[in-house]
């Protein structure tokens, strides 16, 4: 009896007993707290994913776990150890970039091979060769940011409001300050802010006002973006804003306003409004089962599921096999195929865990993303 409990259980987390062996994928991300949109959206694209793939009934089936790290390093790695013992074979790491970063080194030392959603920092997968990244790295978000605000013209004067203790935020910063005179943007206004201090922009706004600032990029997460949108508008200061993929995930933060994001620019590699079969029977999945849009961590989350089927598939690989090997058959696929997903066609991998894809730029109209390109 309960052994056919912790079956049932583990199907209604969209898992798989009904087939026989499952691979053991296992994941950490803010499931609560403040930036618990991304992990619940990154999960819930996970679970929709397997729930297809085990519906096919094919040699491929998971059984999917996620730990909530809260945006924490060390509660990440607590997490990562609840799954370890589980019996993780195979890994989604975790979905923000910090506590990534912590459970990556356990990923490399235990050699178990992890895909990311949307961990994107450079140092998540630098120095290990078993872990990979579904989402652009930071480094190439910044400079795509400046080459994108240039090629359209949008503005030459911009001002840049940063989290100086935030490895995200500063990764696309200091990439973006470094192609941007190249493209023949000024950067007449730079200020950052900390934990401690990310509630009253002000003193930002200003500086970026006074010195006539026609764009303000916002290399960050939502809940401070949020923030900056509100008071902007309070002192009557209307720039156009340029975000990064932190930012997807705004309009459904609990409490926000949408019109103070109307006309807010972005680039991520998801566009939900894309006409393409694949695209269209996620989102409407996606709004069947949790009541929304899904953003990118949640189309992250489903690539990254389908990624591993397509990988298992090719190596031929067993659910009995250790992690290990499994580890090893990975690295081997993951360097050397190519996926198509809702993140992306033609998605390739080096050998440093980085992925290739086109991004993709977006725009806030009346409450929705909306394609630029």
């Amino acid at each position: 009896m309960k052994k056919i409990l912790t079956c049932a259980v583990l199907v209604l987390a969209m898992t798989s007993c009904a087939f026989g062996a499952a691979f053991k994928l296992g994941g950490t991300g803010p499931l609560t707290g403040g930036a618990a949109i991304y992990g619940n959206a990154a999960k819930n694209g996970a679970e929709i994913a397997v729930a297809e793939i085990n519906a096919m009934g094919g040699d491929i089936q998971f059984e999917l776990r996620y730990e909530d790290d809260t945006h924490d390093a060390e509660k990440a790695v607590n997490a990562y150890t609840a799954l370890k013992d589980w019996g993780m074979q195979i890994s989604l790491g975790s979905v923000t970039s910090k506590p990534c970063e912590a459970t990556a080194a356990e990923n490399f030392a235990d050699r178990i091979f992890a895909l990311t959603p949307s961990a994107s920092s450079a140092a998540v997968t630098e120095g290990k060769d078993n872990v990979f990244q579904m989402c652009f790295v930071d480094p190439n978000q910044g400079s795509a940011s400046a080459q994108y605000i240039a090629d359209k013209k949008f503005a030459k004067k911009v001002a840049i409001i940063w989290k100086n203790d935030d490895v995200y935020s500063k990764g696309i910063r200091d990439t973006f300050v470094e192609k941007a005179p190249a493209l023949g943007l000024e950067i007449v206004s730079e200020t950052t802010f900390a934990d401690g201090n990310d509630n009253d922009f002000s003193v930002q706004l200003t500086d970026a006002q006074k010195n006539g600032a026609e764009l303000v990029f916002l290399p960050m997460y939502y809940q401070p973006a949020s923030l900056i949108l509100a008071q902007a508008k309070a002192m009557d200061y209307a720039p156009k804003w340029f975000g990064v993929d932190g930012m997807d995930g705004i309009l459904t933060m609990e409490g926000f306003e949408k019109s103070l994001a109307e006309g807010v620019m972005l680039l991520t590699p998801f566009n939900a409004d894309a006409k393409d079969e694949r695209t269209q029977k996620f989102v409407a999945e996606y709004q069947k089962k949790f009541g929304e849009i899904p953003n990118q961590f949640a189309a992250d989350g489903y690539d990254c599921v389908y990624a591993y089927k397509e990988a298992l598939e090719l190596a031929k690989a067993d659910p009995k096999m250790e992690a290990s090997e499994l580890c090893q058959l990975m690295i081997k696929q993951f360097t050397s195929m190519t996926f198509n997903g809702v993140t992306g066609e033609n998605v390739k991998w080096s050998a440093n865990g980085e992925v290739t894809k086109d991004p993709k730029g977006m725009v806030i109209k009346n409450g929705a993303y909306v394609g630029l390109d």
